[in-house]
């Protein structure tokens, strides 16, 4: 489907040069002399890039996409087995297609497809998740939450930075978005 560059909105996704971007901001723009033309900030759903463009009198063509919910199930290899709640099936998706997800992924976890045309371009794990630490430093005696951080490995493999206070066996949330710590839970 195609729009017009009055139809541009922030969430808007479009195809162009063979990959879908969403638009991340627009501003729409009426020079004193010439047309008026539309400045967006695009973000390519597949590799995070952001790229900076200008429409002037021209067709957008428009990109659907579905998001469903997948639920891991399991790894073999490279391979990562998901199943789709809606339907049922199983889809078994390549290292490349789960993306970042994978510092996350454990069983059971519900993570959000961005689907086009049939092809999952990218996997989207919660805002917030629950991780167990398996190996850490231990802290020193008087140590507070203001005194520091340290590394700490959790059940799926991902390194997080955390307060001196927390200890191996201990379940933290993890905010996605920015990789960092919360809390304890």
């Amino acid at each position: 489907m195609q729009a017009g560059i009055n139809d541009i909105k922030n969430g808007l996704s479009i195809e162009l040069e063979g990959a879908v971007y969403y638009v991340v901001s627009y501003e729409n723009v009426k020079p004193g002399k010439g047309s008026a033309f539309v400045r967006t900030r695009l973000k390519n759903i597949k590799t995070g890039a952001i790229l900076e463009r200008t429409f002037r009198n021209e067709k957008i063509e428009t990109a659907e996409i579905d998001k469903r919910t997948f639920l891991y199930l399991y790894t073999s290899g490279d391979m990562f087995e998901f199943m789709d709640h809606d339907t049922y099936e199983q889809m078994a998706l390549h290292r490349d297609q789960v993306g970042e997800v994978i510092n996350y992924l454990k069983e059971n976890l519900e993570a959000t497809a961005l689907i086009h045309k049939g092809q999952v371009l990218t996997l989207e794990p919660p805002i917030f998740i629950d991780l167990k630490i398996v190996s850490t430093e231990p802290g020193i005696r008087g140590d507070t939450s203001k005194s520091g951080n340290k590394p700490a490995k959790t059940e799926t493999g991902f390194v997080v930075s955390v307060p001196l206070f927390v200890i191996e066996g201990d379940t933290v949330r993890i905010d996605t978005r920015t990789k960092e710590y919360v809390g304890r839970v």
